[in-house]
């Protein structure tokens, strides 16, 4: 008997002339291998033919062996021939098999084990007409849990010589053993010495089951801080391969500072002195490092600070210059890099008038004001007086000096830049000078009714403050009725009773002077009337009699032209004409009127301009 090799089939189909005699051949026709999942049914067929048409076996006798992968010994489970079939005992097949002898042998193997995993052996014996066997290997799959994968937690640092480890993956219990490939961000790490290490551990349990542990080592630069890794598991299944991944992960990279910058947080916009400063600085390094400040003119003086920012309160000009931070390291080995920000702080001292305080000038004379305040930035200055703008810049020029010259001068100085800034001077300017009166008339001329009361009032202005004094003559009754002063003006009322002509003097004075106005009453005889009225009553009642005469005036006048136009009253200049005469014109009327009214208006202006004549005098 000779063992015959056949060549392959499509899909695994391999014909396998396993042995023949010298007197008959058997054609066996067996799978190479058959793939099935665990727990699944598996069939294993062993299809044979006796070639020798003449000499067909009357006696067939079919067994079916196991044996193990690396094991030359068999172990028989299953006989059969033409009068039985026997399922072997105590073995692990024993309960488990189905065998189907149609058109050969098929083998069924139920629930399908790990251990399963072997070579199925088919042997068949025609005995005078030749015998033969085959093999089949049974595959077994059973794919493996998802993977898992844990980053490492602690950061790691971009100086490190050597690779790092990365994150672990593990891939539990598949069969048969799976792979892990490493990605990162999508593209797989392939093992480069000094850069990518990959490290794997493959346990077999007792359940025979394989678990794999794979680390990555990888040497990170800084680019890695924002990368994500992740792991693939590929495993086998009943013909294919199929991969899961596992979830990405990030992991801290640590990467010293290469570049700082300092700027100012707050305020916002120009600093003045008095003004909180913020400065804040930061850098490129993962974790941040802490920074230390100082000025450029004092690089020596660690400046107070927290943590990355640095805080000047409140600030003065002084503290003006150019500020850096520069990262804390604490191994030295890097090369220093600093944050630089200037820090100008400005300032506007207070106000310097010129003269200072007060000043003193005499009437008519001139004075030149001044009004500056040192400040870093350009300024603007406004003089003000009771509140209204009198002038723009920092000189103030008065001329011609008069008495309402006089009062405080306020300079205000702002800078329009930074309008938080402002300062303010003054200086009080008094105008010295003899008395002068207020008003225009150098004597007054007043009528009034014998027996009424009459106040004469007088103010004069000066510097020294003037006195006022009264002299009155043509009554003995009279008296000082109110009288105040303020810093320049002194003001005098009294109280005059008219007996007769009276003349009155009021005499304001000081050091510098003497000016005298004089009042002037003529007394009028008293006119009976229901109330005591002065002159300028009277007056005052003439007026609206006159002008009540003319009014009724004018409607007489309307009424008798509306009655001569309708030929109700004959008119003329007799006043005795028929009424078929000739009617005066419209324009007599009005002439006639108008006389009237020129002698009421004379009567009228006499009244009120205060003729001295009476009435009688005429």
């Amino acid at each position: 008997m000779c063992l015959l090799h056949g060549a392959l089939l499509p899909l695994f189909l391999h014909v396998s002339l396993l042995s023949c005699s010298a007197w008959a051949k058997v054609e066996l026709t067996m799978h190479e291998s058959v793939e099935v999942y665990l727990g699944d049914t598996a069939e294993i067929p062993c299809l044979y033919n006796f070639t020798d048409a003449n000499n067909k076996p009357s006696f067939v006798i079919i067994q079916w062996f196991v044996r193990s992968p690396g094991d030359t010994s068999r172990k028989r489970f299953f006989y059969s021939d033409n009068q039985q079939a026997i399922v072997d005992p105590n073995t692990n097949y024993t309960g488990r098999i189905e065998m189907h002898n149609r058109q050969g042998s098929r083998l069924k193997v139920k629930n399908v084990q790990l251990s399963d995993e072997r070579d199925f052996i088919c042997q068949i014996n025609g005995l005078a007409a030749g015998n033969a066997e085959g093999r089949t290997q049974l595959r077994v799959f059973a794919p493996p849990e998802a993977p898992v994968i844990e980053g490492v937690l602690t950061g790691i640092s971009v100086t490190n010589d050597l690779p790092s480890k990365i994150a672990s993956c593990e891939a539990r219990n598949g069969f048969p053993k799976p792979n892990i490939t490493w990605y990162r961000n999508g593209v797989a790490l392939m093992p480069a010495t000094g850069h990518v290490n990959v490290l794997t551990l493959v346990t077999l349990k007792p359940s025979d089951f394989y678990t794999v542990q794979s680390t990555l080592e990888y040497k990170v630069v800084k680019e890695d801080m924002d990368a994500q890794f992740s792991c693939e598991v590929s495993y086998f299944v009943p013909e294919a391969i199929r991969t899961a991944e596992s979830p990405k992960v990030n992991v801290i990279i640590h990467y010293p500072t290469t570049m700082v910058e300092l700027w100012k947080e707050s305020p916002q916009g120009l600093v003045k002195e008095g003004d909180t400063v913020e400065l804040r600085c930061q850098g490129d390094g993962n974790p941040p490092s802490p920074f230390i400040f100082n000025r450029e003119q004092e690089p020596d003086v660690e400046l107070a600070s927290s943590g990355d920012v640095l805080i000047l309160s409140p600030v003065s000009r002084k503290d003006s210059g150019l500020y850096q931070c520069r990262p804390q390291h604490d191994d030295g080995g890097h090369a220093e890099v600093k944050g630089e920000v200037q820090l100008t702080v400005h300032y506007l001292d207070p106000a310097v008038v010129v003269p200072k305080d007060s000043e003193v000038m005499y009437k008519d004379e001139e004075l030149t004001a001044t009004c500056n305040a040192l400040s870093s930035l350009k300024t603007s200055t406004v003089w003000y007086k009771d509140g209204m703008k009198v002038g723009e810049g920092n000189t103030l020029h008065l001329h011609a000096a008069t008495y309402e010259t006089s009062g405080e001068y306020i300079c205000e100085v702002t800078v329009p830049s930074l309008p938080s800034l402002h300062t303010s001077g003054s200086v009080h300017i008094i105008v010295q000078g003899s008395p002068q009166l207020v008003g225009v008339e150098q004597e007054t001329q007043l009528e009034e009714a014998t027996g009424r009361m009459v106040n004469l009032s007088c103010e004069a202005q000066g510097h020294p403050l003037p006195s006022i004094s009264w002299n009155i003559v043509g009554s003995q009754s009279w008296q000082e009725v109110e009288t105040k002063a303020n810093e320049h003006v002194t003001h005098s009322v009294v109280s005059v009773k008219v007996t007769s002509d009276i003349s009155a003097q009021c005499n304001a004075s000081n050091d510098m002077g003497t000016e005298v106005k004089a009042f002037s009453i003529k007394a009028i005889p008293r006119v009976t009337t229901t109330a005591p009225f002065s002159p300028a009553e009277g007056s005052g009642v003439i007026i609206v009699v006159i002008i009540l005469c003319l009014l009724v005036l004018a409607v007489l006048g309307s009424v008798v032209y509306f009655l001569h136009k309708k030929g109700k009253i004959p008119c003329g200049r007799s006043g005795k004409q028929e009424i078929t005469k000739e009617k005066t014109t419209k324009d007599d009327i009005v002439v006639e009127m108008k006389n009237n009214a020129k002698n009421e208006e004379a009567v009228l202006l006499k009244a009120v301009n205060g003729d001295k004549k009476g009435p009688s005098e005429q």
